[in-house]
């Protein structure tokens, strides 16, 4: 094993460039707007109301999230039904959904117009309105619920059958004996992976929130320089921002759900505790309000794709182009990174977490402004901003298959004297086209539906997928955004699946 480390250390300085690259990416445009936020002259109050906000609606979706994923993922655990594995595959769904998609299926069940307003207005009682704090929860909730579910669902799967069968044995209650003491582990990560994701939500500010009491400090920054063009106070809530999500990283990295469950022989559980009927309402519950908005997102966007506007097919090859820049962007420094393996790689690995691509877009901004128009440089930083943000979800699926790869053929390779970029591309490579399919995949969607820094640098008529749909709805074109909406969720589910599975056509492993 020593000896394929060796090899493979070789090809360490493609990590380290991809590394300096994140690095001078994350830091360097934080420089920028600190040294910009110098001429700033203080939060004021639509600053503090901002934080706030912030705060506030993170902290109450989280914890909305966890508390209705421990119901559902339990419900999950313990029945077996038909279908059910093809629910958690669904689960993962809204991860690559784009967000400005998801919440034309939210308004379509949840606004004014919507299908929970027809039914109150039958029974006498007001429509309701999606918009302001009750809507960026609620989207929060739409998005992270399924997330919180597959998480504490693992910590479910990982208590061993035997423990159950020795407390069916005892007689013992299953809930204080196993379940607390795996929720006591779990949950909390859960949390705060949950309550980071939502303090760096941009498209879910922008289209569900605004005014001054629906405001996020990502919506702050885009306000501030985009309308007021104030570039301190910018530079300033960018700071306020990073600060934000560095202490919440550092804490869910600090807080590991540790391992005292021990381990077991495998067996598949045979649950006999808990109520029938209550799990199937959890279950039945969690998929209406899951799917019914992907539902309604079809079925609108059938009837509105006639009234799509021409400058659809030009935003959609953007949206393409940018998303296959970004997706072997992404495939290479995540590859770089996992050859490396060293401190400095998986930090750098890591350290997009801490920031958010309306701060690096603004550091960006504020960069190339000093040499030439941002504005034409729009289509070029979303990819790499794209890139970026995907780089740690890439390298947590590349990572692990590499070490696979190094303990099984390690020595072979060693002996037939394959080292450098002769092992990578015929040893490695190789057995690595499913996870660079999948990790390819997930970066295709996410960039395909992004809708951040994109807003900062789109001049007219440079707009992609995204941002002609938002614009679209605020010029209250609702059937034309929902066939935009389809085109463009039918463009990222098309992505993601050719990448996947060209990883996994003909692969060895």
């Amino acid at each position: 094993m020593a000896r394929s480390v060796v090899s493979i250390n070789r090809l360490k300085w493609p990590g380290t460039l991809a590394a300096l690259l994140l690095v001078a990416l994350v830091l360097g445009t934080l420089l920028a707007v600190a040294l910009r936020a110098e001429d700033g002259t203080g939060l004021g109050a639509a600053d503090w109301a901002a934080i706030r906000f912030t705060i506030v609606q993170a902290v109450i979706s989280a914890a909305l999230s966890v508390g209705l994923a421990i119901p559902v993922a339990r419900a999950l655990a313990r029945r077996r039904f038909f279908g059910r594995g093809l629910l958690v595959t669904l689960l993962g769904a809204p991860f690559i959904l784009p967000v400005i998609v998801a919440i034309l299926g939210l308004l379509a069940v949840f606004g004014r117009n919507g299908i929970v307003s027809h039914a109150l207005g039958w029974i006498g009682l007001p429509p309701l309105s999606i918009y302001g704090f009750h809507g960026v929860v609620l989207a929060h909730v739409f998005f992270n619920l399924p997330l919180a579910v597959r998480m504490i669902l693992q910590g479910w799967i990982s208590i061993p059958a035997e423990r159950f069968r020795l407390a069916a044995t005892l007689n013992a209650p299953i809930g204080p004996l196993l379940e607390r003491p795996m929720l006591r582990a779990v949950a909390p990560g859960v949390f705060l992976v949950v309550f980071l994701i939502c303090l760096s939500s941009f498209a879910v500010a922008l289209a569900l929130g605004g005014g001054p009491r629906a405001t996020t400090v990502e919506l702050a920054i885009y306000q501030a320089l985009r309308f007021d063009f104030d570039l301190g106070r910018a530079a300033l809530l960018a700071l306020v921002q990073v600060g934000l999500c560095t202490i919440t990283a550092l804490l869910a990295w600090r807080i590991a759900a540790p391992d005292g469950l021990a381990g077991g022989l495998d067996r598949v559980v045979d649950r006999w505790d808990g109520s029938k009927a209550m799990d199937g309402f959890w279950i039945t519950a969690a998929a209406l309000f899951l799917l019914l908005p992907l539902s309604m997102v079809i079925l609108n966007g059938l009837t509105g794709m006639l009234q799509m506007p021409a400058s659809v097919w030009p935003a959609l090859m953007r949206s393409i182009g940018v998303a296959l820049a970004s997706t072997g962007l992404t495939i290479l420094l995540s590859l770089a990174l996992a050859l490396n393996n060293g401190r400095f790689a998986g930090f750098a690995g890591v350290l997009p977490l801490a920031s958010s691509s309306l701060v690096v877009g603004t550091g960006l901004f504020l960069i190339i402004r000093e040499f030439a128009n941002p504005l034409s440089y729009g289509l070029v930083v979303t990819a790499l901003v794209n890139a970026m943000l995907s780089v740690p979800f890439a390298i947590r699926v590349l990572a692990p298959a590499m070490r696979d790869v190094e303990h099984t053929f390690g020595r072979l390779s060693d002996s037939l004297g394959l080292t450098g970029w002769a092992r990578l591309r015929w040893v490695i490579l190789p057995r690595l086209r499913r996870p660079l399919g999948f990790a390819a995949g997930l970066a295709a969607a996410l960039s395909m539906g992004d809708l951040g820094v994109i807003t900062l640098f789109a001049g007219t008529g440079g707009e992609t997928l995204p941002l002609l749909m938002h614009r679209l709805m605020g010029a209250y074109r609702m059937e034309a955004a929902a066939g935009v909406g389809l085109l463009l969720l039918a463009a990222s589910l098309t992505m993601f699946w050719i990448f996947d599975r060209g990883g996994r056509v003909d692969a060895e492993t």
